[in-house]
């Protein structure tokens, strides 16, 4: 972000300078303490923590040397009398009429063309400067051209507000896309009334978003994507008002008519009383977390939010007081101020179909796949773009209609029965690595591990460092291995888990109903099925939340945690599929394949996918044809045969009491029946969960190299070199070990080193530190010595209950380097193995690596739920709570000699290596596009105008 950005001073230090004043002068005024405090009648008081007099000469002294340079200063340096005075009529010229001049320094030097609403009288001296200037640096006045110049379409669609159009097409576009957007001068937070505005914006902004979200998500979706939001911009000197979609491109039409309608149904009727309580609650509760967490913010985001704060010209506040700021605004904030909001948001949409008086000018720019047929559903240009806009604005509009939000999903009543039926019960955890069994009565650090005994797992953990935040993730091991081993159709398990994702109605409530429940609580889900298991994660604050009223009149809702607990018991026991949520299912999965066959990168891997499993479905995107046959029921009972209880694994982690969460899950999972979805289960079941999972398919030796060309005007290409690789415990596809194939190559190793590898952590963390070795040579070698490439990365796989794995080494290169990008890979895998082998220093810079990202990741609760996922599992013989507690001794202990035995267990030799270039072709009939040289201007050259007429001579 340019800060201090002054075009009539040319010091490259300028801006640093700037920031650097910004910053010392909230260092000053001591940490967390604001640069002005907001008072309830309006006024901005600086304030102050009792330093002497020397504050005030210190500032002066920093102003004088970096503050901003005037017109007057600088022509007042200026040594020749004659240019003193023109040096200034420049230094105006520069910054005249702009947004830098009139509302913000920290602004670039630009007029825009804004839209606002006809009223906005204090807004005028934006629009057009006072007065004439002498030099016409913005291009105000007319000139004739050399050259023809196609300027955007502008068409008036009312009186004083216009429409520019413009269309982009590719062959390789996939969806319409449309940014639709107007400019609006940023109304700097400096007092009460204004803070309070800003709330009410984005009350009104949150109310629309979610129902477009709804509409999104309804039987016959418009759009596969939508949002509407205005954003204050410093690096713009403005604040962009835009609505951004993608949809079907033979759907254009019916998604922009679609969001149009909502946003003009805001604009002309408001939120309801509900939408504003829920909301303006929403907000309350995120100030309160952002408070929680303000000791925890990074000095880069902190620096970060404090100069885009600056540079937009709000008052600068820490979590702490904007909480109780928030709670202030919050609390006298009416609905009519939240409709008022809306109705200028909306205003240059309602403008369009006279609704409302709004001048300047609107900016529709759309992307969409090309055509030939430009009689076809799916062909857009300017003028039925334009056209659709202000059709779209003439659909009549109703209120919105309030939908009732449960305080609970589950009854009390409901709950009470459930626990008398089944009385919930704990035993003790059962581990596979060694660990002995837990009580199931006590708590233990750094994780409680459980079991229900209803066989559900349970893993808690208590992680402080995100404050009033918690993740739950839920495992049902499976995935796309179960279509294939338990015989259900190709495809089900995927499509069926994005077709629960898609839902969410259960119980006696609708999808809707839950849908806001869980805005009102802000939770996040999130269901994806991969090669071996159902996961599902939830987001959620862990403090009440769904409060109504503010102060001693507030109603706390339930916590976020128990919401998340009656969400997955829900989940498991009364979730209805419906026909509609598996349609926008398959459209989701259409749309990927069809884009991934004009993705070179994507593309590219799985042909080599395709030639290393002998085309084995279950590692493969799912095509088309595949999607199409899946059913309602095909679905249902793929996803719902792998959510019995005595399979499941709950792992959650967060700012809790681990004592509280520990009741809830009792409560809400533990009374859930020992024999719930007993009906989908599969008759022909393992009786050794160890046994339930297969391996990946055995490698068709030797290896081949695949060539793939794309047509895209884009050249490039990319690189591939793959191979066989354990997976991510160490397990081979044959079924041995690492640990086993070290042992029998170093048959002279001390009884520590045995005892070492014999650890159920080795072979996980040989792998990781071997991935981080190998992507600091491949950076070295084809980037930095051979100058190939800009980006060269290893990576393995990761399966955990399958065994075996690949490693894929991906290098972009240009068409030309794509041949030698490849071979300067392939030869630092056989330098790693052989004339360069790892040193002791690479050895302990990778140790380094891995620890200080094992610990920084430590600080979220998501990487502890995904760390604690699988310690109970069977499926997984060699996770257990020691891959947590003993991982800083495993890294610790690993020597050059394991890693070098280990990569001995990956297929690097050329004979088991599969390789593959893909590149770019230009499409038939596409005539490269000229590069059109600018004309010599003022400034391009070296030393700027006054050097041309020395180097004429």
């Amino acid at each position: 972000m340019q800060t201090g950005d002054d075009d009539s001073n040319s010091a490259s230090s300028q801006p640093v300078a700037v920031s650097e004043v910004t910053i010392g002068s909230a260092v000053e005024k001591g940490a967390g303490e604001p640069t002005a405090a907001m008072t309830d009648d309006g006024a901005a008081a600086r304030s102050s923590n009792g330093v002497d007099g020397g504050e005030e000469e210190a500032e002066s002294v920093i102003e004088d040397k970096f503050g901003h340079i005037t017109a007057e200063k600088q022509a007042s340096e200026i040594r020749l009398p004659e240019l003193k005075e023109e040096a200034s009529k420049l230094a105006d010229a520069v910054v005249g009429g702009t947004v830098k001049a009139a509302q913000s320094w920290h602004y670039p030097p630009v007029r825009h063309d804004w839209c606002i609403p006809s009223c906005s009288e204090g807004y005028r001296s934006l629009v057009k400067p006072d007065g004439e200037v002498e030099y016409d640096l913005h291009l105000q006045k007319p000139y004739s051209l050399d050259e023809k110049v196609d300027f955007l379409a502008t068409e008036e669609v009312m009186e004083g507000l216009e429409v520019r159009p413009h269309i982009f097409r590719h062959e390789l576009l996939q969806a319409f896309s449309l940014h639709l957007f107007a400019k609006r001068p940023v109304d700097p937070i400096t007092d009460l009334p204004s803070f309070r505005r800003s709330l009410a914006r984005r009350v009104a902004l949150a109310a629309l978003q979610i129902r477009l979200n709804v509409g999104g998500r309804s039987d016959d979706p418009a759009f596969t994507f939508v949002e509407f939001n205005q954003l204050d911009s410093a690096r713009e000197g403005c604040a962009v008002c835009s609505l951004d979609l993608t949809a079907e491109p033979s759907r254009w039409r019916d998604a922009i008519c679609k969001s149009l309608s909502e946003i003009r149904k805001l604009g002309l009727f408001g939120v309801t009383p509900g939408e504003m309580e829920r909301y303006a609650s929403a907000l309350m509760t995120d100030a309160e977390q952002l408070a929680a967490q303000g000791d925890r913010i990074s000095h880069g985001d902190q620096l970060a939010y404090l100069m885009e704060t600056v540079a937009n010209g709000h008052t600068f506040m820490s979590p702490e007081q904007s909480y109780e700021m928030t709670a202030n605004a919050l609390s006298t904030m009416t609905l009519e101020e939240v409709n008022q909001a809306a109705k200028e948001l909306c205003s240059h949409i309602t403008a369009i179909g006279g609704e409302a008086q709004s001048e300047g000018s609107l900016v529709a720019v759309a992307c969409c796949p090309k055509t030939d047929n430009k009689d076809g559903p799916d062909y857009c240009d300017e003028q039925s773009l334009l056209q659709c806009i202000k059709e779209a604005c003439k659909i009549e509009v109703e209120p919105e209609e309030d939908v009732v939000v449960p305080y609970s999903l589950v009854p009390e009543d409901e709950l009470m029965q459930a626990n008398e039926w089944n009385p919930p019960t704990w035993v003790g955890g059962k581990f596979t690595d060694g660990t002995p069994e837990t009580a199931p009565d006590k708590l233990t650090r750094p994780f409680t591990l459980r079991r229900l005994g209803n066989g559900i797992r349970v893993n808690v953990a208590q992680n402080p460092f995100e404050s009033q935040r918690g993740h739950l993730r839920l495992v049902a091991p499976g995935g796309r291995e179960a279509e294939k081993k338990l015989g259900f159709k190709e495809g089900s398990m995927a499509v069926g888990s994005r077709a629960m994702q898609e839902g969410g109605a259960f119980g006696p409530w609708t999808r809707e109903q839950v849908e806001l429940f869980c805005v009102d609580h802000l939770i996040m889900v999130e269901i994806n099925c991969n090669e071996e298991s159902l996961i599902m994660d939830f987001t959620f604050p862990t403090t009440n939340v769904g409060n109504v009223g503010f102060g001693e009149n507030v109603k706390l809702g339930i916590t976020g945690t128990e919401a998340v607990m009656q969400i997955v018991r829900e989940v498991l026991v009364g979730f209805h599929w419906e026909e509609d949520a598996l349609g926008r299912s398959k459209q989701s999965f259409r749309s990927a394949h069809e884009s991934l066959q004009k993705n070179l990168e994507g593309k590219t891997t799985e042909m080599i996918m395709e030639s290393m499993t002998q085309n084995d479905k279950r590692f493969l995107s799912i095509d088309v044809d595949t999607v199409n046959a899946v059913t309602l029921d095909d679905a249902k009972n793929a996803v719902m045969s792998q959510l019995l209880p005595s399979k499941l694994e709950v792992s959650t982690s967060g700012d809790f009491d681990v004592s509280e969460v520990l009741d809830l899950v009792l409560k809400y999972l533990g009374s859930i029946p020992n024999d719930a979805n007993n009906e989908f289960a599969p008759k022909e079941m393992a009786s050794d969960p160890s046994d339930e999972y297969g391996s990946v398919p055995a490698l068709k030796l030797p290896g081949k190299h695949i060539d793939l060309e794309l047509s895209d005007s884009d050249p490039r290409a990319v690189s591939y070199v793959a191979g066989t690789a354990p997976n991510l415990w160490g397990y081979l596809a044959d079924g041995s070990t690492v640990a086993e194939k070290v042992a029998k190559a170093d048959k002279k190793a001390s009884e520590y080193d045995q005892q070492r590898r014999s650890h159920p952590l080795f072979a996980n963390v040989a792998l990781a530190l071997v991935a981080e070795i190998l992507n600091r040579r491949l950076f070295s070698t084809v980037r930095e010595r051979k100058q190939l490439t800009y980006d060269a990365n290893f990576s393995f796989t990761g399966f955990e209950r399958l065994k075996g794995g690949w490693f894929l080494v991906t290098v972009t290169a240009s068409k030309e380097n794509a041949q030698k990008a490849l071979d300067a890979c392939k030869e630092t895998l056989h330098a790693l193995r052989k004339s360069n082998p790892i040193s002791p220093d690479n050895l302990e810079s990778a140790k380094r690596v891995v620890l200080n990202r094992h610990e920084g990741e430590l600080r979220s609760s998501s990487y502890w739920a995904m760390m604690m996922s699988g310690l109970q599992e069977e499926s997984i013989p060699l996770k257990g709570p020691l891959s947590m507690t003993d991982f800083h001794a495993v890294v610790d202990a690993i020597t050059t000699k394991d890693l070098q035995l280990t990569l001995e267990c990956l297929g690097l030799d050329d004979k088991e290596l599969y390789t593959a270039i893909g590149k770019t072709v230009q499409p038939e009939g596409v005539v490269q596009d000229e590069v059109v040289k600018a004309s010599p201007m003022a400034g391009m050259s070296r030393g700027g105008a006054l050097m041309a007429k020395s180097r004429e001579y």
